[in-house]
């Protein structure tokens, strides 16, 4: 291979396909390597390096200089260039590696090209990438030339391609719609500090203003909710709750349970649990539909949160002190400084660090240990318990849907024979319930 022609393949191939000259210098370096060896046998020591500025070549086997004319003879063209074309490949297929790895949680824009079953090929220019069913968002269709967003989830070498995995349902998806449509995120006024999320159902965004006279919830939502109603439109409806942030949980906790009403929250430290009471016709709202809720709020502030109105904490507290008082080492003031500390079932005890267990009640590790496998023992029998409850609960339930399947069923039958009494003649029609007569025919209704 002549320098100029090492130069002119380089320079070609770094323009049409956007790879560093580095890389592909060291290509053809290796390719030069490999054909060599096959030349002299696996056992050379064959080391080809090509100058950057003027093409030539310079090699050595087993540290003896290689000359260039042998160079150029020995290489066969066909082979050398059958193992270029497979490093550039190589090179290629890194090189989109690279790039599109740098950009997982970014959000793209690309075309779909097809449907394959559940998945769909979007098109990113000239990189082709995947949208698994798994990465869809619930009741979303594809159709071919469709324009979608999607983050970038996954970027992995197969062979000799690189697959790209986009998704729409993670929560990064949600934060560059904002940082796309609300100026103020863009800017770094206000800031995205966490986002839960049940994709196609209902995301909680919290946000904070750096400005005190910038409304971080306003602006986000915008002027009758313009803002806000393009993100909602781009993920198909999903509901969209704007949370104030706040450092003091004893603050965020209520924003996050919004739109419900908290009467008091209390924070157990110890097991990364808050309780939060509110009052009755408040449950169901601040539980929210399927736990939906409070299971968004919880993922958002970071910390396990337990609804119940002040009546049933007064109950569990009860029972909690009633039961910790009847494991052997536990006294009732020991157990009160549990309950206290936000330790209201055997679960929770079966679950403190020991080092915890003899600072609150002063015991010894022995003791602990003894107490901690108490507790588990309990937490096992009550969990096979509820189990059985459940199973009950469950059977009582089919059965109630059976007798109302089975009520209804003669109701309409009823229904219908009246119905047909009405169509026939007087002298045909058999009132519900008339008694056979003799060879099976119901009895006319003017004989009876």
């Amino acid at each position: 291979m002549k320098p100029e022609e090492i130069l002119r393949i380089v320079d070609a191939i770094h323009r049409d396909k956007n790879i560093d000259k580095e890389i592909v210098f060291q290509a053809i370096e290796s390719a030069l390597v490999t054909a060599l060896t096959r030349q002299y046998g696996e056992q050379s020591q064959i080391s080809i390096t090509i100058n950057r500025v003027d093409g030539r070549l310079t090699g050595t086997r087993d540290d003896v200089e290689i000359d260039t004319q042998e160079l150029s003879g020995r290489i066969g063209a066909q082979t050398a260039k059958q193992v270029i074309i497979q490093k550039i490949r190589e090179a290629e297929r890194d090189a989109i590696h690279d790039e599109y790895e740098e950009q997982i949680g970014q959000m793209v824009s690309g075309v779909v090209t097809r449907c394959e079953g559940a998945a769909a090929t979007v098109s990113l220019g000239a990189t082709e990438t995947i949208l698994p069913r798994s990465e869809q968002i619930p009741g979303e269709n594809y159709h071919p030339n469709e324009r979608i967003r999607a983050t970038i989830f996954e970027v992995r070498k197969v062979g000799s391609r690189v697959k790209i995995i986009l998704s729409r349902i993670r929560p990064q998806l949600v934060q560059r719609l904002f940082e796309q449509e609300i100026p103020e995120i863009a800017d770094g006024v206000i800031e995205i500090r966490a986002i839960s999320r049940e994709p196609g159902y209902r995301s909680k965004v919290a946000v904070i203003s750096s400005d005190a006279r910038v409304d971080c919830v306003g602006a986000c939502v915008g002027v009758r909710g313009n803002r806000i109603k393009n993100i909602v439109e781009e993920l198909g409806g999903e509901r969209i709750d704007i949370v104030r942030w706040s450092d003091d949980l004893q603050v965020l906790v209520p924003n996050a349970l919004q739109p419900a009403e908290v009467d008091e929250v209390i924070l157990c430290q110890m097991l990364g649990r808050g309780i939060v009471l509110v009052r009755e016709d408040q449950l169901s709202l601040a539980i929210g539909r399927r736990g939906q809720n409070v299971r968004l709020a919880s993922k958002l502030c970071g910390w396990d949160i337990e609804i119940m109105t002040r009546e049933e904490l007064d109950q569990q507290i009860g029972r909690a002190v009633t039961g910790y008082s009847s494991i052997a080492g536990l006294d009732e003031s020991v157990a009160e400084k549990l309950v206290g500390e936000g330790f209201l079932s055997y679960d929770d005890l079966s679950v403190i660090e020991p080092g915890d267990l003899m600072e609150i009640g002063g015991l010894s590790a022995e003791a602990v240990d003894a107490i901690v496998l108490e507790a588990e023992k309990r937490a096992s029998l009550a969990e096979v318990a509820a189990a059985d409850e459940r199973r009950k609960q469950r059977e009582q339930d089919r059965i109630t849907k059976a007798t109302a399947d089975a009520d209804a069923a003669d109701l309409l039958a009823a229904s219908l024979i009246a119905v047909a009494a009405t169509d026939l003649p007087a002298e045909q029609a058999v009132l519900p319930g008339a008694v056979a007569a003799e060879g099976g025919v119901g009895a006319p209704v003017g004989d009876m």
